[in-house]
Protein backbone atom coordinates (compact mmCIF):
# COMPACT_ATOMS: atom_id res chain seq x y z
CA UNK A 1 0.00 0.00 0.00
CA UNK A 2 2.57 2.38 0.94
CA UNK A 3 3.95 2.61 -3.24
CA UNK A 4 0.34 4.04 -4.28
CA UNK A 5 -0.59 6.96 -2.17
CA UNK A 6 -3.59 9.19 -3.95
CA UNK A 7 -4.39 12.13 -1.32
CA UNK A 8 -2.07 14.13 0.22
CA UNK A 9 -2.56 17.76 2.34
CA UNK A 10 0.59 20.18 1.10
CA UNK A 11 1.36 23.71 2.15
CA UNK A 12 2.80 25.97 -0.99
CA UNK A 13 4.06 29.31 -0.92
CA UNK A 14 4.70 31.83 -3.73
CA UNK A 15 7.35 34.36 -3.52
CA UNK A 16 7.33 37.54 -2.21
CA UNK A 17 8.33 40.64 -4.28
CA UNK A 18 11.62 42.48 -3.67
CA UNK A 19 11.55 45.66 -1.74
CA UNK A 20 11.94 49.09 -3.72
CA UNK A 21 14.93 51.02 -3.21
CA UNK A 22 15.59 54.30 -2.02
CA UNK A 23 18.33 55.78 -4.13
CA UNK A 24 19.74 59.40 -5.89
CA UNK A 25 21.65 59.94 -8.70
CA UNK A 26 25.07 60.69 -7.43
CA UNK A 27 27.37 61.97 -10.70
CA UNK A 28 30.10 64.64 -10.68
CA UNK A 29 29.50 67.81 -11.57
CA UNK A 30 25.70 67.18 -11.34
CA UNK A 31 24.41 68.94 -8.15
CA UNK A 32 20.58 67.14 -7.97
CA UNK A 33 20.61 63.97 -9.91
CA UNK A 34 17.43 63.12 -8.27
CA UNK A 35 15.44 59.98 -7.02
CA UNK A 36 16.84 57.00 -8.96
CA UNK A 37 15.81 54.04 -6.73
CA UNK A 38 14.98 50.94 -8.78
CA UNK A 39 11.92 48.57 -8.60
CA UNK A 40 11.71 45.34 -6.71
CA UNK A 41 11.76 42.13 -9.04
CA UNK A 42 8.75 39.36 -9.13
CA UNK A 43 8.48 36.83 -6.51
CA UNK A 44 8.47 33.03 -7.91
CA UNK A 45 4.97 31.41 -8.82
CA UNK A 46 4.09 27.94 -7.99
CA UNK A 47 3.62 26.32 -11.05
CA UNK A 48 2.29 22.52 -11.59
CA UNK A 49 3.28 20.60 -14.11
CA UNK A 50 1.81 16.99 -15.58
CA UNK A 51 4.65 14.55 -15.49
CA UNK A 52 3.71 11.21 -17.19
CA UNK A 53 6.20 8.94 -15.29
CA UNK A 54 4.42 9.80 -11.92
CA UNK A 55 1.95 7.77 -10.74
CA UNK A 56 1.10 8.74 -7.39
CA UNK A 57 1.64 10.94 -4.69
CA UNK A 58 3.87 9.39 -2.97
CA UNK A 59 6.80 12.04 -3.08
CA UNK A 60 4.50 14.29 -1.22
CA UNK A 61 4.96 12.06 1.60
CA UNK A 62 8.23 13.60 2.46
CA UNK A 63 8.32 16.96 0.76
CA UNK A 64 4.89 18.74 2.23
CA UNK A 65 6.22 22.40 2.07
CA UNK A 66 6.90 24.28 -1.19
CA UNK A 67 8.20 27.73 -1.37
CA UNK A 68 9.38 29.85 -4.26
CA UNK A 69 12.40 32.15 -3.79
CA UNK A 70 11.54 35.73 -3.32
CA UNK A 71 12.24 38.73 -5.99
CA UNK A 72 15.50 40.82 -5.74
CA UNK A 73 15.48 44.36 -3.95
CA UNK A 74 15.86 47.07 -6.38
CA UNK A 75 18.95 49.10 -6.88
CA UNK A 76 20.29 52.88 -7.45
CA UNK A 77 20.03 53.61 -11.16
CA UNK A 78 17.08 52.71 -11.73
CA UNK A 79 17.95 49.22 -11.77
CA UNK A 80 14.89 46.79 -11.29
CA UNK A 81 15.40 44.03 -8.84
CA UNK A 82 15.78 40.24 -10.77
CA UNK A 83 12.73 38.69 -10.53
CA UNK A 84 12.66 34.94 -8.83
CA UNK A 85 12.36 31.75 -10.65
CA UNK A 86 9.08 29.52 -10.98
CA UNK A 87 9.04 27.00 -8.79
CA UNK A 88 7.39 23.81 -11.09
CA UNK A 89 6.08 21.14 -8.65
CA UNK A 90 5.58 17.66 -11.11
CA UNK A 91 2.23 15.65 -10.24
CA UNK A 92 0.72 12.86 -11.46
CA UNK A 93 -2.03 13.12 -14.63
CA UNK A 94 -5.11 13.56 -13.39
CA UNK A 95 -4.21 15.28 -10.23
CA UNK A 96 -6.97 17.37 -8.63
CA UNK A 97 -5.83 20.19 -6.82
CA UNK A 98 -8.20 21.56 -3.55
CA UNK A 99 -7.77 24.84 -1.18
CA UNK A 100 -8.24 23.37 1.79
CA UNK A 101 -9.58 26.16 3.24
CA UNK A 102 -12.54 26.60 1.14
CA UNK A 103 -12.71 23.91 -0.47
CA UNK A 104 -12.21 25.53 -4.02
CA UNK A 105 -10.92 23.35 -6.77
CA UNK A 106 -7.82 24.95 -8.04
CA UNK A 107 -6.98 23.01 -11.02
CA UNK A 108 -7.48 19.60 -12.36
CA UNK A 109 -3.79 18.15 -13.72
CA UNK A 110 -5.66 16.16 -16.65
CA UNK A 111 -3.97 18.78 -19.01
CA UNK A 112 -0.31 19.18 -20.48
CA UNK A 113 -0.17 22.92 -19.97
CA UNK A 114 1.37 24.00 -16.66
CA UNK A 115 -1.03 25.93 -14.44
CA UNK A 116 -0.14 28.48 -11.82
CA UNK A 117 -1.21 27.69 -8.40
CA UNK A 118 -0.12 30.54 -6.81
CA UNK A 119 1.15 33.66 -7.94
CA UNK A 120 4.17 35.64 -6.63
CA UNK A 121 3.63 39.07 -5.28
CA UNK A 122 5.11 42.06 -7.30
CA UNK A 123 7.99 44.22 -6.45
CA UNK A 124 7.82 47.11 -4.96
CA UNK A 125 8.35 50.56 -6.45
CA UNK A 126 11.44 52.14 -5.65
CA UNK A 127 11.93 56.21 -4.87
CA UNK A 128 12.25 56.85 -8.48
CA UNK A 129 8.48 56.44 -8.63
CA UNK A 130 7.53 59.01 -6.10
CA UNK A 131 9.04 62.28 -7.34
CA UNK A 132 6.92 64.97 -8.24
CA UNK A 133 7.23 69.15 -9.27
CA UNK A 134 6.55 69.66 -5.25
CA UNK A 135 7.71 66.40 -3.68
CA UNK A 136 11.35 66.13 -5.24
CA UNK A 137 13.47 63.95 -2.81
CA UNK A 138 11.05 61.29 -2.01
CA UNK A 139 13.03 59.16 0.62
CA UNK A 140 10.71 56.23 1.01
CA UNK A 141 10.29 53.25 -1.18
CA UNK A 142 7.68 50.24 -1.38
CA UNK A 143 8.25 46.56 -0.25
CA UNK A 144 7.14 44.04 -2.37
CA UNK A 145 3.35 42.15 -1.94
CA UNK A 146 3.71 39.00 -0.66
CA UNK A 147 3.58 35.98 -2.37
CA UNK A 148 0.09 33.74 -2.73
CA UNK A 149 -0.11 30.82 0.24
CA UNK A 150 -2.12 28.04 0.08
CA UNK A 151 -2.90 24.96 2.00
CA UNK A 152 -3.71 22.38 -0.51
CA UNK A 153 -5.60 18.97 -0.89
CA UNK A 154 -4.44 16.96 -3.62
CA UNK A 155 -6.30 14.21 -5.12
CA UNK A 156 -5.33 11.98 -7.86
CA UNK A 157 -8.66 10.85 -10.10
CA UNK A 158 -7.11 8.42 -12.13
CA UNK A 159 -7.60 9.09 -16.31
CA UNK A 160 -9.02 5.93 -17.60
CA UNK A 161 -12.10 5.72 -20.44
CA UNK A 162 -13.17 2.49 -18.61
CA UNK A 163 -13.25 1.14 -14.90
CA UNK A 164 -13.79 -2.20 -13.74
CA UNK A 165 -16.09 -3.15 -11.00
CA UNK A 166 -17.01 -6.04 -9.34
CA UNK A 167 -16.56 -8.45 -6.11
CA UNK A 168 -13.14 -9.55 -5.30
CA UNK A 169 -12.69 -12.81 -7.39
CA UNK A 170 -14.45 -12.08 -10.10
CA UNK A 171 -11.42 -12.07 -13.04
CA UNK A 172 -10.90 -8.17 -12.86
CA UNK A 173 -7.10 -8.44 -12.53
CA UNK A 174 -7.14 -11.30 -15.12
CA UNK A 175 -8.85 -9.63 -17.38
CA UNK A 176 -6.92 -6.64 -17.82
CA UNK A 177 -3.79 -8.27 -17.98
CA UNK A 178 -4.77 -10.37 -20.87
CA UNK A 179 -6.05 -7.34 -23.26
CA UNK A 180 -3.67 -5.02 -21.93
CA UNK A 181 0.31 -4.87 -20.98
CA UNK A 182 -0.91 -4.49 -17.48
CA UNK A 183 0.75 -6.85 -15.02
CA UNK A 184 -1.52 -7.05 -11.85
CA UNK A 185 -0.76 -9.43 -9.13
CA UNK A 186 -3.09 -11.78 -9.70
CA UNK A 187 -3.89 -14.96 -7.02
CA UNK A 188 -7.10 -16.72 -5.39
CA UNK A 189 -8.16 -14.66 -2.11
CA UNK A 190 -9.94 -11.54 -1.64
CA UNK A 191 -8.53 -7.84 -2.24
CA UNK A 192 -5.07 -8.91 -3.94
CA UNK A 193 -5.51 -5.91 -6.02
CA UNK A 194 -4.74 -3.21 -3.49
CA UNK A 195 -4.09 -0.07 -5.71
CA UNK A 196 -5.64 0.72 -8.94
CA UNK A 197 -4.05 -0.77 -12.32
CA UNK A 198 -4.02 1.01 -15.42
CA UNK A 199 -3.79 -0.74 -18.67
CA UNK A 200 -4.01 0.60 -22.33
CA UNK A 201 -6.26 -1.80 -24.40
CA UNK A 202 -5.36 -1.53 -28.26
CA UNK A 203 -7.66 -2.17 -30.78
CA UNK A 204 -6.02 -1.49 -33.99
CA UNK A 205 -3.82 0.71 -35.59
CA UNK A 206 -4.00 3.78 -34.07
CA UNK A 207 -6.84 2.62 -31.19
CA UNK A 208 -6.59 1.81 -27.95
CA UNK A 209 -8.65 2.77 -24.67
CA UNK A 210 -7.53 3.03 -21.14
CA UNK A 211 -8.57 0.29 -18.70
CA UNK A 212 -8.54 1.18 -14.54
CA UNK A 213 -8.81 -2.36 -12.56
CA UNK A 214 -10.37 -0.93 -9.41
CA UNK A 215 -10.14 -2.56 -5.95
CA UNK A 216 -13.03 -5.01 -5.43
CA UNK A 217 -16.05 -3.40 -3.57
CA UNK A 218 -18.07 -5.43 -1.00
CA UNK A 219 -21.45 -4.80 0.23
CA UNK A 220 -21.22 -2.23 3.32
CA UNK A 221 -18.25 -0.25 1.22
CA UNK A 222 -20.22 2.55 2.09
CA UNK A 223 -19.62 1.92 5.91
CA UNK A 224 -15.86 1.35 5.54
CA UNK A 225 -16.23 -2.57 5.41
CA UNK A 226 -13.08 -3.95 3.25
CA UNK A 227 -11.45 -1.29 1.42
CA UNK A 228 -14.82 0.70 1.29
CA UNK A 229 -15.07 3.58 -0.93
CA UNK A 230 -10.99 4.60 -0.56
CA UNK A 231 -10.46 3.81 -4.66
CA UNK A 232 -13.36 4.73 -6.00
CA UNK A 233 -12.74 8.62 -6.97
CA UNK A 234 -10.26 6.37 -9.54
CA UNK A 235 -13.63 5.61 -11.62
CA UNK A 236 -14.97 8.94 -11.26
CA UNK A 237 -13.98 10.26 -14.71
CA UNK A 238 -14.57 7.27 -16.53
CA UNK A 239 -16.71 7.14 -19.88
CA UNK A 240 -17.90 3.80 -19.40
CA UNK A 241 -18.01 1.01 -16.65
CA UNK A 242 -17.07 -2.65 -17.61
CA UNK A 243 -18.74 -4.62 -14.58
CA UNK A 244 -17.80 -8.17 -14.33
CA UNK A 245 -20.03 -10.67 -12.94
CA UNK A 246 -18.70 -14.55 -11.58
CA UNK A 247 -21.33 -15.88 -13.69
CA UNK A 248 -20.55 -19.24 -12.22
CA UNK A 249 -21.27 -18.76 -8.80
CA UNK A 250 -17.66 -20.28 -7.99
CA UNK A 251 -16.92 -18.00 -4.59
CA UNK A 252 -20.97 -19.58 -3.45
CA UNK A 253 -22.23 -16.07 -4.29
CA UNK A 254 -25.32 -15.07 -6.43
CA UNK A 255 -24.45 -13.11 -9.56
CA UNK A 256 -27.81 -11.38 -9.77
CA UNK A 257 -27.38 -10.67 -5.80
CA UNK A 258 -23.77 -9.42 -6.60
CA UNK A 259 -24.35 -6.84 -9.71
CA UNK A 260 -27.35 -5.59 -7.26
CA UNK A 261 -25.40 -5.10 -4.26
CA UNK A 262 -22.28 -3.48 -6.74
CA UNK A 263 -24.86 -0.77 -7.98
CA UNK A 264 -25.90 -0.24 -4.83
CA UNK A 265 -22.51 1.14 -3.30
CA UNK A 266 -21.83 2.77 -6.63
CA UNK A 267 -24.93 4.59 -5.90
CA UNK A 268 -24.07 5.23 -2.38
CA UNK A 269 -20.64 7.13 -3.49
CA UNK A 270 -21.92 8.96 -6.57
CA UNK A 271 -25.50 9.12 -8.05
CA UNK A 272 -23.79 10.78 -11.73
CA UNK A 273 -21.05 7.16 -11.24
CA UNK A 274 -24.17 4.71 -10.75
CA UNK A 275 -25.86 6.50 -13.85
CA UNK A 276 -22.88 5.86 -15.86
CA UNK A 277 -23.35 3.48 -18.81
CA UNK A 278 -22.43 -0.03 -18.24
CA UNK A 279 -21.49 -3.34 -20.15
CA UNK A 280 -21.53 -6.49 -18.43
CA UNK A 281 -18.94 -9.17 -18.61
CA UNK A 282 -20.40 -12.45 -17.62
CA UNK A 283 -16.71 -13.96 -16.69
CA UNK A 284 -16.13 -17.84 -15.72
CA UNK A 285 -18.36 -19.25 -18.38
CA UNK A 286 -15.77 -22.03 -19.12
CA UNK A 287 -16.57 -22.87 -15.45
CA UNK A 288 -20.56 -22.32 -15.13
CA UNK A 289 -23.32 -24.25 -16.65
CA UNK A 290 -25.54 -23.48 -19.56
CA UNK A 291 -28.46 -22.73 -17.01
CA UNK A 292 -26.43 -20.58 -15.04
CA UNK A 293 -25.37 -18.32 -18.07
CA UNK A 294 -28.75 -17.93 -19.43
CA UNK A 295 -30.76 -16.93 -15.73
CA UNK A 296 -28.31 -14.25 -15.98
CA UNK A 297 -28.51 -12.97 -19.33
CA UNK A 298 -32.35 -12.76 -19.04
CA UNK A 299 -31.66 -11.03 -16.06
CA UNK A 300 -29.58 -8.27 -17.57
CA UNK A 301 -31.09 -8.09 -21.00
CA UNK A 302 -34.82 -7.09 -18.52
CA UNK A 303 -32.49 -3.96 -17.40
CA UNK A 304 -31.93 -3.45 -21.03
CA UNK A 305 -28.18 -4.04 -20.41
CA UNK A 306 -25.83 -5.75 -22.56
CA UNK A 307 -23.70 -8.99 -21.49
CA UNK A 308 -20.98 -10.64 -22.85
CA UNK A 309 -19.84 -13.87 -22.38
CA UNK A 310 -16.06 -14.69 -21.87
CA UNK A 311 -13.68 -16.39 -19.57
CA UNK A 312 -10.61 -14.34 -19.07
CA UNK A 313 -8.63 -17.04 -18.06
CA UNK A 314 -8.87 -19.16 -21.71
CA UNK A 315 -9.54 -15.50 -23.55
CA UNK A 316 -12.40 -17.03 -24.66
CA UNK A 317 -14.70 -13.94 -25.86
CA UNK A 318 -12.68 -11.36 -24.30
CA UNK A 319 -11.62 -9.82 -28.19
CA UNK A 320 -15.40 -9.59 -28.72
CA UNK A 321 -16.13 -7.67 -25.54
CA UNK A 322 -13.08 -5.08 -26.13
CA UNK A 323 -14.65 -4.35 -29.58
CA UNK A 324 -17.81 -3.42 -27.68
CA UNK A 325 -16.46 -1.77 -25.63
CA UNK A 326 -14.35 0.45 -27.86
CA UNK A 327 -17.37 0.69 -30.42
CA UNK A 328 -19.57 2.08 -27.43
CA UNK A 329 -16.66 4.92 -26.09
CA UNK A 330 -16.83 6.15 -29.65
CA UNK A 331 -20.39 7.09 -28.92
CA UNK A 332 -19.54 8.69 -25.41
CA UNK A 333 -18.18 12.14 -24.58
CA UNK A 334 -14.41 12.74 -23.84
CA UNK A 335 -12.97 12.40 -20.63
CA UNK A 336 -14.53 14.42 -17.69
CA UNK A 337 -11.96 17.40 -16.81
CA UNK A 338 -12.98 19.81 -13.89
CA UNK A 339 -12.91 23.58 -14.26
CA UNK A 340 -11.66 25.07 -11.99
CA UNK A 341 -13.57 27.47 -10.05
CA UNK A 342 -12.67 31.03 -10.01
CA UNK A 343 -11.20 33.17 -7.14
CA UNK A 344 -14.17 34.72 -5.47
CA UNK A 345 -14.95 38.54 -5.78
CA UNK A 346 -15.02 41.37 -3.04
CA UNK A 347 -18.54 42.35 -3.03
CA UNK A 348 -19.93 45.60 -1.55
CA UNK A 349 -20.55 43.80 1.47
CA UNK A 350 -17.70 41.96 1.73
CA UNK A 351 -15.96 44.74 1.59
CA UNK A 352 -17.72 47.09 4.17
CA UNK A 353 -16.15 47.02 7.75
CA UNK A 354 -12.78 45.66 6.15
CA UNK A 355 -10.15 47.47 8.26
CA UNK A 356 -7.49 49.38 6.41
CA UNK A 357 -5.19 52.55 7.35
CA UNK A 358 -4.74 55.84 5.82
CA UNK A 359 -1.42 58.21 6.15
CA UNK A 360 -0.37 61.07 4.59
CA UNK A 361 3.67 61.46 3.70
CA UNK A 362 4.66 64.25 1.40
CA UNK A 363 1.60 64.56 -0.32
CA UNK A 364 0.96 61.33 -1.27
CA UNK A 365 -1.88 59.76 0.55
CA UNK A 366 -1.08 56.11 1.48
CA UNK A 367 -3.64 53.11 1.84
CA UNK A 368 -2.78 49.74 3.50
CA UNK A 369 -5.24 47.11 3.85
CA UNK A 370 -3.72 43.55 3.57
CA UNK A 371 -7.35 42.17 2.34
CA UNK A 372 -6.60 44.48 -1.01
CA UNK A 373 -3.69 42.79 -2.19
CA UNK A 374 -5.70 39.70 -3.46
CA UNK A 375 -7.51 42.22 -4.92
CA UNK A 376 -5.00 44.19 -6.54
CA UNK A 377 -3.10 41.05 -7.80
CA UNK A 378 -6.10 39.61 -9.85
CA UNK A 379 -7.22 43.12 -11.50
CA UNK A 380 -6.06 44.77 -14.51
CA UNK A 381 -6.43 48.20 -14.38
CA UNK A 382 -5.97 48.44 -18.04
CA UNK A 383 -9.57 47.25 -18.47
CA UNK A 384 -12.52 49.48 -17.71
CA UNK A 385 -14.80 47.07 -15.68
CA UNK A 386 -11.76 45.48 -13.58
CA UNK A 387 -11.09 49.51 -12.78
CA UNK A 388 -14.46 49.82 -11.93
CA UNK A 389 -15.09 47.21 -9.55
CA UNK A 390 -11.82 48.23 -7.85
CA UNK A 391 -13.22 51.71 -7.34
CA UNK A 392 -16.61 50.16 -5.88
CA UNK A 393 -14.45 48.19 -3.12
CA UNK A 394 -12.69 51.48 -2.18
CA UNK A 395 -16.38 53.16 -1.83
CA UNK A 396 -17.94 50.33 -0.33
CA UNK A 397 -14.96 49.82 2.31
CA UNK A 398 -14.98 53.21 3.33
CA UNK A 399 -11.48 53.96 2.04
CA UNK A 400 -12.62 57.35 -0.36
CA UNK A 401 -14.82 58.63 2.54
CA UNK A 402 -11.23 58.43 4.57
CA UNK A 403 -9.47 60.23 1.98
CA UNK A 404 -12.09 62.58 1.69
CA UNK A 405 -12.03 63.80 5.57
CA UNK A 406 -8.42 63.74 5.14
CA UNK A 407 -8.64 66.96 2.69
CA UNK A 408 -7.58 65.03 -0.26
CA UNK A 409 -8.28 67.32 -3.47
CA UNK A 410 -8.38 66.18 -7.43
CA UNK A 411 -5.07 65.61 -8.81
CA UNK A 412 -3.64 64.53 -5.32
CA UNK A 413 -1.54 61.23 -5.38
CA UNK A 414 -2.75 58.25 -3.95
CA UNK A 415 -0.73 54.98 -3.24
CA UNK A 416 -2.80 51.88 -2.64
CA UNK A 417 -0.82 48.79 -1.12
CA UNK A 418 1.84 50.11 -3.81
CA UNK A 419 -0.44 51.21 -6.54
CA UNK A 420 -0.48 54.91 -7.34
CA UNK A 421 -2.57 56.92 -9.40
CA UNK A 422 -4.59 60.07 -8.88
CA UNK A 423 -7.29 61.15 -7.14
CA UNK A 424 -9.83 62.35 -9.27
CA UNK A 425 -13.43 63.80 -7.82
Amino acid sequence: MDSFVDEVNITVEAGSGGDGAVSFHREKYVAAGGPDGGDGGKGGDIVFLVDDNLNTLIDFRYRRKFKAERGENGQGGRKSGKSAPDLVVRVPRGTVVYDRETGRLLADMSRSEPVIIAKGGRGGRGNAHFATPTRQIPRFSKPGFSGQKYELHLELKLLADVGLVGFPNVGKSTLISVVSAAKPKIANYHFTTLVPNLGVVKVGEGQSFVMADIPGLIEGAADGVGLGHEFLRHVERCRLILHIVDVSGSEGRDPISDFDIINRELESFSEELAAAPQIIAANKCDLAEPAQIERFKKFAESRGLKVFEISAATTSGTKELVDAVYAALRELPPLKVYESEPEPVWEKADAAGAKFTVTVEDGVYFVDADWLEGILRTADMEDYESLQHFQLVLKSSGILAELERRGIKEGDAVSVCGYEFDYVE
